[in-house]
């Protein structure tokens, strides 16, 4: 087969599943791998364009754990993490906030723009997107969400934009701005659009049965499986509220969620537009 006739074969394959999510609205938490490497970063980017421009509305939320990490280091003070999540002291929180609503936030919009796409970078904080109460006192300014309104992400949406949203929240229990958890905001996000799927770039392949070999990833997971597959210890460590996101998604009217691994190029047009579809999907 000629590289030509194999290409059409592609963009035919592709074809039903264009139709399928013509209109509809997918959230796509990006972090990980796929953020630090530029290959894996043109890829991200390229995929979410095309995406756009065939009519399906895309909502990219991110996260920039290296870049506040790195950022913390230059100014001398040490990153400590309590339960897998960022202690946020205030000065952490400024921090926190420059980077993900400034720099990492409008570079990944800027970026979007300058490759043919239409961008708009939104934080939490814009028209009350996210607002939160404290969690936990131990892990400082890190916020539960208390309520999503997702009003200026639909309308940018509505005018043709594409979405870029950094996790900073309102406070609701006072005047703080609080931290939040990327996956989580992408979750809540995606439920309070109505949106067809949410998409997590992760780092790993997806569930694996055996985490030792990929061989054994679990391509579709039903709700009902999940307890289980906790008790078993194949959902464990940091996977846990990856799927706890997921599932809590789903509950709540989400119609597909997946857990992809970013390391792989393009791997958000494979699962989308193609019969072979990568990674575990959660329904």
């Amino acid at each position: 087969m000629s590289d030509v006739t194999l290409r059409a074969q592609v963009l035919a394959e592709a074809l039903p599943y264009i139709q399928k999510y013509y209109g509809k609205t997918i959230v796509i938490k990006y972090g990980g791998s796929a953020m630090i490497s530029r290959e894996l970063r043109e890829a991200v980017i390229g995929d979410v364009i095309l995406l756009s421009l065939v009519g399906i509305h895309v909502v990219v939320v991110h996260g920039g754990g290296p870049e506040i990490s790195a950022m913390l280091k230059k100014l001398g003070k040490e990153s400590r993490f309590v339960d897998g999540l960022r202690c946020t002291d205030t000065e952490t929180m400024d921090v926190v906030q420059q980077v993900l609503c400034g720099k990492v936030n409008k570079n990944l919009a800027a970026t979007l723009n300058r490759r043919g796409g239409r961008a708009i970078g939104l934080c939490g904080l814009d028209a009350g997107l996210f607002q939160a109460r404290l969690l936990d006192a131990k892990y400082g300014l890190v916020g539960e969400l208390a309520r999503v309104d997702p009003a200026p992400v639909r309308d940018c949406l509505t005018a043709g934009y594409i979405p870029v949203v950094s996790t900073v929240a309102q406070g609701v229990d006072g005047e703080n701005a609080y931290n939040i958890n990327a996956d989580t905001a992408a979750a809540r996000l995606a439920v309070a659009l109505g949106a067809e799927k949410l998409i997590l770039l992760t780092d790993v392949r997806g569930l694996l049965r055996d985490p030792a070999d990929e061989s054994t990833l679990l391509q579709k997971v039903g709700l009902s499986e999940v307890p289980l597959l906790v008790r078993e210890g194949v959902i464990q460590g940091g996977m846990i509220p990856k799927v706890e996101c997921c599932v809590e998604a789903v509950r709540s009217g989400v119609e597909r969620t997946h857990i992809l691994d970013g390391r792989i190029p393009h791997s958000i047009l494979i699962e989308l537009l193609s019969d072979e579809g990568i990674g575990t999907m959660i329904l």
